[in-house]
């Protein structure tokens, strides 16, 4: 297998400033459902290296009252939810759109799935709750993504949003950079988003997992990260572009913002709050000369026994949500 190389930089990268205007910025979290996939066998994902350990797919999954108070969490906090993200065949149908209904009840809003190719069925049932559904494109080169997703063929998603467009849902896309792709690979990028009418774009930088061939694969630039996300920018200035981050390379987050991203991810919100990372967060948003409108690191001011009982939800279920809820909090503190 070819592994990816350090990759060189193609283009401008813009001067400090050039797309600074005062805007709001949100930290956007993705709560999962699962660590378990049925397919399992993308080259750079944690959960290729589950699949094998994982004998009862039902014991891999969240219980409901731990992702509820994650999303309460989201709201008490203002961080927007991305996506509701899992493996495929973590849960039967009925039970997911039975969560689905109880998020979107919690949350306020109507969300975004990430839950693998959805059929024209599944997507009716789930409209009532849902603004948007994101494929998992992950690499736009043809040859790398048969590589790196072997059972995840481009043209299922693609078949899926034709599906989105006739139901009226949103459509979106996550892509990683750093799995051996180059700029030059932009073009496959462009065409892409023009041909599917793609609404909002999530980018990631690679974390290499243990146990799987990208493990000790050296991460790329933030010059080169943030030459995708400038192109991307120019020619869709109207696409909504989330940025990924992670720990060790949060001091990008100000150029990436100033390259042309209109929100913040992939960060340990709740594990990490009011950390030092967190406070780097803050600084790389004003940095930019944006707002970050998110709290990452002020203690709540609000009567959380108050918000969980304002959730149409059963009682005993509510209850459970907020032991579960009370916990999260102590553990931020």
């Amino acid at each position: 297998m070819r592994l990816p190389r350090k990759q060189k930089i193609v283009g401008a990268i813009p001067t400090r400033g050039l797309y600074k205007m005062k805007k709001e910025i949100y930290f956007e979290r993705a709560i999962f459902l699962s660590w378990y996939c049925s397919k399992g066998d993308c080259k750079f994902c944690y959960m290729s290296t589950q699949k094998d350990k994982i004998k009862n797919p039902k014991l891999a999954r969240r219980t409901k009252e731990s992702v509820l108070a994650e999303v309460l969490l989201c709201k008490l906090f203002n961080w927007k939810i991305e996506f509701i993200s899992g493996g495929y065949e973590s849960y039967d149908f009925d039970e997911l759109v039975d969560l689905i209904k109880d998020i979107k009840t919690g949350y306020g809003k109507k969300l975004w799935l990430n839950l693998g190719v959805l059929s024209e069925a599944e997507l009716v049932r789930l409209k009532p709750y849902v603004e948007g559904i994101s494929g998992a494109v992950e690499c736009i080169n043809p040859k790398l993504r048969q590589e790196m997703c072997p059972s995840k063929p481009l043209n299922e998603i693609e078949t899926m949003f034709k599906v989105c467009d006739k139901l009226g849902l949103k459509k979106s896309m996550t892509m990683i950079l750093g799995l051996g792709e180059t700029i030059n690979d932009f073009i496959y990028l462009k065409e892409f988003v023009d041909e599917q009418g793609i609404d909002q774009i999530t980018f990631y930088r690679l974390k290499p997992q243990k146990d799987t061939v990208l493990e000790n694969v050296e991460p790329i630039s933030k010059e080169y990260y943030a030459d995708w996300v400038l192109k991307t920018h120019q020619e869709f200035p109207k696409l909504k572009i989330i940025a990924g981050s992670w720990l060790t390379h949060l001091d990008e987050i100000s150029l990436l913002l100033e390259s042309g991203a209109t929100g913040i991810t992939k960060f340990p919100s709740i594990r990490k709050f009011n950390s030092k990372y967190a406070k780097q967060i803050e600084s790389e948003v004003l940095k930019s000369g944006m707002n970050l409108e998110s709290n990452l690191t002020k203690k709540l001011k609000v009567d959380i026994k108050k918000e969980v009982q304002k959730l149409n939800l059963d009682e005993k279920l509510k209850n459970k949500i907020m032991l579960k809820l009370k916990s999260y909090l102590d553990s931020m503190n």
